[in-house]
């Protein structure tokens, strides 16, 4: 822990289902504090146990969550068992039918935290949208008022002292203009928050993030999205991510492709990946595993979806680095459909309203020779992501670059995915599928046609780097992986990775 049974065990490559795991420890418990248990994130159902006590279960494979264990944890001869359950479930967040493989067990780091009696709880702290100030709160666990809570930015030579309200709430906005965090100077503040014996120490970006017509603003500025999709599969290795080098990895090699922008898909990646984004300089899309034909008009599966989408927001709305919180990807138009997603759009902007909704749409119709952007999804969201594989799942790559663009939406847009398929090392003409050549004129002929886009604000093509999925069984060339990275999952560039370089590039 954390890793992957499928990838640790050769006898549970394809298995799904029960595992379980068990951890004995002594503990030296502070006097007069509490006591939890923090899973980072385990796939995809978990049952916990401490000393034979259950503490309970949590649902979704890729949010935190936690238990208090004060009282039950002993200074000796502990034990906590998870009961980790991967199958895939119709009525599930995702659903049965996914195109990534389903890494089960205890795939993050778990902590045993201990806190005062009263400590903080929870906190936010953000640029004002005038960029003239700061603004934000402190929730402390006792739910009371007068008590005191401090907030000190020391570079800013600012410290605040505050006093709770009757619900154990502080609120503060102060004038300040800090030095922005963008791409290009990623700046991150030291943000001390303290009350009574609770210290907690952060690292917090300001900017801002809107939109205006078809433009994405980054502090005010016009922004060009020049970014890649990635899973959070390990490079070399393959399996779940599950160090800061990997992370790190990953992020190198987006850099080297000119990105300053991830969409991390299809699900929420850890906390390291997007602190190690933040301090590289990447804004990032995140997303929850709204994917496909899940069952839209079933109360408990949007109950899991909006759970999921609150425990991410609550992860990570102090990170810069997220300017884009996607509700969903590739879902079928339907009634019932829009209903579910509509309610998760006002869900995220209840818990955040400084940044913009997305999903990644693949409708759209034929009208007056373009394709046009007619999802009604596009009612919900601040930017429209499409996905379209022209020349690998539909027309010859030479077909792409004639494709003329519509949208009944003065929003921006961005190309979420488009790409192919091509095995690394294998070779031949550009007509000749699965080569590198075809999936480099794929990539030419499609940047062609986005250089016609005039509301196209950015691009995350389909994908960083080759990743498995049980999807996909063409002997000698797919073996269990989905071969549309620019890279290889050993790391080896392929012809398509410079294409894309040489583009973004030019936007320079």
């Amino acid at each position: 822990v954390p890793g992957d049974g499928n990838t640790q065990e050769d006898k549970l490559y394809y298995y799904e289902g029960t595992v379980w795991y068990k951890r004995n420890f002594d503990f030296d418990q502070q006097e007069g504090g509490r006591v939890f248990v923090y899973f980072e994130a385990v796939n995809y159902e978990a049952r916990v146990y401490l000393n034979g006590e259950y503490l309970g279960t949590h649902v979704g494979g890729y949010t935190p969550f936690q238990f208090e264990v004060t009282g039950l944890v002993k200074e000796k001869d502990n034990y906590l068992v998870v009961k980790v359950d991967n199958k895939r479930k119709r009525e599930a967040v995702p659903t049965v039918n996914t195109d990534w493989w389903n890494y089960g067990g205890i795939t993050r780091s778990v902590h045993l935290v201990q806190v005062p009696e009263q400590h903080i709880r929870d906190y936010s702290i953000r640029l004002s949208k005038d960029r003239k100030s700061i603004e934000g709160w402190v929730s402390l666990s006792d739910e009371q008022a007068g008590t005191k809570v401090s907030v000190e930015i020391p570079e800013l030579k600012k410290t605040l002292d505050l006093e709770t309200d009757t619900q154990g709430m502080a609120s503060f906005h102060f004038n300040a203009e800090p030095e922005l965090w963008e791409p290009a100077n990623p700046k991150l503040y030291q943000v001390l928050l303290r009350s009574g014996k609770d210290r907690i120490e952060d690292r917090i970006g300001f900017r801002t993030i809107e939109t205006r017509g078809t433009e994405i603003l980054l502090n005010g500025k016009s922004i060009f999205l020049k970014g890649i999709s990635i899973h959070e599969e390990a490079p070399f290795k393959t399996g779940r991510v599950t160090s800061v080098e990997e992370c790190r990895t990953l992020l190198k090699w987006a850099r080297e492709l000119g990105c300053n922008f991830v969409r991390l898909a299809h699900y929420p990646h850890s906390d390291s990946m997007i602190r190690e984004a933040e301090r590289m300089g990447f804004v990032v899309w995140s997303e929850i595993p709204v994917y496909w034909t899940i069952l839209y008009d079933n109360p408990e599966t949007y109950e899991n979806a909006e759970n999921q989408l609150e425990e991410m927001i609550v992860r990570d709305r102090n990170r810069a680095a997220v300017i884009l919180w996607s509700i969903a990807n590739e879902t079928p138009v339907s009634e019932t459909r829009n209903s579910f997603l509509g309610g998760l759009a006002k869900k995220a902007r209840e818990l955040d309203d400084s940044r913009l909704i997305t999903a990644a749409l693949d409708t759209q119709s034929e009208s007056g020779g373009k394709k046009m952007i007619d999802d009604p999804l596009g009612n919900l969201v601040d930017v429209i992501g499409v996905n379209n594989y022209c020349g690998w799942y539909s027309g010859s790559p030479g077909s792409c670059s004639m494709i003329k663009w519509g949208s009944e939406y003065a929003k921006p847009m961005i190309m979420s995915e488009m790409g192919a398929g091509a095995l690394q090392g294998y070779h031949g003409t550009a007509i000749d599928r699965w080569t590198e050549e075809y999936q480099d004129e794929v990539y030419k002929k499609n940047i062609e046609m986005m250089r016609g886009i005039e509301f196209l604000r950015g691009a995350s093509p389909w994908i960083l780097m080759d990743f498995r999925s049980p999807r996909r069984h063409l002997k000698k060339i797919q073996k269990d992986f989905n071969r549309k990275g620019l890279l290889s999952e050993q790391g080896v560039r392929k012809k398509a990775f410079f294409t894309l370089q040489e583009y973004y590039r030019s936007l320079e």
